[in-house]
């Protein structure tokens, strides 16, 4: 197929998704989801929280299949297909011409390893964490310069950046091989967490919270698999708040 011929594939499926929606609230009936649902999402959602989410909706709707998409990268949802996508960023940064809803926060949390910790030590406070070896990731200021929260305000830490890198697995499998700090998800860390294999850097200060967006192209009428996928994660805000609560303090 033609790069044009994709295009006019990929925008033709999602208005004829749609359509079952207007016909639907034409006739005031309920529209089952069925359908390929082309989704993505940032790579640290590969883990087994999205994917227990995922099991169940794919339960209750069984008609429909998962297309995912865990490059990183910030695909272009109407020229590539895309139903929508999972962002966890700040509302300025998403595109305006589509529409953007928030989901849940996903906690932040910066850990290392119990050698890492060991060899350099354990910082007490902020300012103990200059000169510690950083996992960067790269959408962040990757020249090891950050401001975290401390007992009298916001504080300008000096990391050392050791690797940068835009895939959250990499980073986490470094830091498990003591290579330095990071900051990953609750949800990529809390089994190595409970089972020792890393520790919680300063939880009251070296953290922080993303929102999570459903972000769709702007359409008055969404497909049924778009619109139950949604609500279906808006209803789970547990997800970030169980992962969390779950957690010895470091």
């Amino acid at each position: 197929m033609t790069e044009s011929g994709t295009l006019y594939f990929n925008q033709t499926r999602q208005m004829l998704d749609g359509l079952d929606e207007v016909e639907a609230a034409v006739s005031n009936v309920t529209v089952m989801p069925r359908g390929t649902l082309k989704l993505s999402a940032p790579v640290w959602a590969a883990n087994s929280l999205i994917a227990r989410a995922l099991a169940e909706y794919q339960q209750r709707y069984p008609d429909v299949r998962f297309d995912i998409d865990l490059s990183g990268r910030i695909v272009n949802l109407v020229d590539e297909g895309f139903d929508l996508a999972l962002r966890a960023t700040a509302p300025e940064r998403l595109d305006p011409s589509l529409v953007a809803r928030p989901l849940m926060q996903v906690a932040f949390h910066l850990v290392g390893s119990p050698a890492y910790l060991s060899r350099t030590g354990r910082p007490a406070e902020p300012a103990d964490l200059n000169g510690h070896a950083l996992l960067a990731y790269s959408g962040m200021n990757t020249n090891g310069s950050l401001a975290l929260g401390g007992p009298g305000g916001p504080e300008t830490v000096n990391f050392r950046p050791v690797m940068q890198s835009e895939n959250e697995i990499m980073l986490h499998l470094a830091a498990l091989e003591d290579m330095g700090l990071v900051f990953l998800p609750i949800w990529m860390t809390q089994n190595d967490i409970a089972d020792g294999r890393l520790e919680m850097v300063l939880p009251n200060a070296a953290t922080f919270n993303a929102t999570l967006h459903a972000v769709y192209p702007s359409k008055k009428y969404l497909s049924a698999k778009v619109r139950t996928f949604i609500d279906f994660l808006a209803d789970r805000k547990n997800l970030c708040s169980v992962a969390a609560g779950e957690q010895p303090a470091g």
